[in-house]
């Protein structure tokens, strides 16, 4: 299938399709003895998901875990579906979010104050997955992929506060999930995720921080994709986001508002984005993946919480 990556080490990268698009999300396949999907996209997404799977080996009956990084709907809201195709499968995620899996009501709500009727196009809904099958991962948990090969979880929030960085044993990669930004690869830009209502910059920059402790040999974007270039990387990642909130922090003191910040943060930071540079489909899907109304209003959401 065409939307199958092979990363080497059994990790296979799979295209979600998110909302119809290729490079949005990806989901990561693990195919050990026990196999572990990592992200599961959206709910949209699901069927593609599994026909992936099945294509890979992986039938109904085999997938032994799916672990999200977090429950924005764009990495867990296939999570339902996934669960139910898969009837075996244990599904694993931060304490902080186990709730929402189970009941997926509030989730859904706040989804659909944020995105209108855009939801349906974009994500879908979010299906319960019955709370016996939800492991509850605490400050560090270790998820057993078969053959002494582990996937270790770390709570890493700042993006989300139900947020964990997950590292493979067996071939040091660290599934960043929104916590290291978004990287689009065909640029090879970085820009970071600052969403409401959770974005905390002091907790982001620690958990970046720990993502380089932690050593990895690559890091593997959610959105989207492999990169080698470990420490750079997250460098680059953590100037991303003392940028973005430096500018915002200077629009907000200006006094102007949510739009008028949004434009000035856009206009300021452009230059630094060759994707905002290239094509218009390029430049769509980056603002998809990071919009910077997003950006801006969870970076004031956070300052008028820190220095009303």
């Amino acid at each position: 299938m065409d939307n199958i990556t092979a990363l080497g080490g059994d990790v296979y990268e799979i295209d979600t399709r998110m909302a119809g698009y290729s490079g949005i999300t990806a989901g990561y396949l693990i195919l050990g003895d026990r196999p572990c999907l990592v992200e599961t996209g959206t709910s949209t997404s699901a069927p593609i998901v599994r026909d992936a799977l099945a294509s890979l080996g992986v039938g109904p009956q085999d997938l032994a875990t799916v672990v999200v990084t977090h429950i924005h709907l764009d990495h867990a809201g296939g999570v339902g579906d996934i669960a139910s195709f898969f009837p075996n499968a244990q599904i694993v995620v931060h304490e902080k979010g186990a709730r929402h899996l189970a009941d997926p009501s509030r989730l859904m709500a706040s989804a659909r104050m944020v995105w209108g009727d855009r939801l349906d196009t974009l994500f879908g809904e979010l299906s319960p997955t019955e709370a016996e099958r939800i492991v509850a991962l605490g400050d560090t948990g270790a998820i057993d992929l078969g053959n002494g090969r582990t996937l270790n979880s770390h709570y890493s929030p700042g993006h989300a506060k139900h947020h964990v960085g997950l590292i493979d044993s067996g071939t040091g990669d660290l599934y960043v999930g929104d916590a290291a930004g978004v990287y689009l690869p065909q640029t090879g830009d970085l820009r970071p995720a600052t969403p409401p209502p959770d974005f905390d910059l002091r907790t982001a920059l620690d958990s970046i921080a720990l993502f380089g402790a932690l050593g990895p040999q690559r890091l593997l974007f959610s959105h989207y994709g492999p990169v080698d270039a470990v420490q750079e990387t997250l460098e680059r990642s953590a100037e991303e986001l003392r940028i973005w909130v430096d500018l915002t922090r200077q629009a907000h003191a200006e006094g102007v508002d949510l739009d008028h910040a949004v434009a000035m943060v856009r206009e300021r930071t452009k230059e630094r984005y060759t994707a905002l540079k290239s094509d218009d489909e390029t430049a769509e899907q980056f603002e998809l993946l990071s919009g910077a109304a997003s950006n801006v209003a969870g970076i004031i959401h956070w300052l008028d919480r820190v220095s009303p």
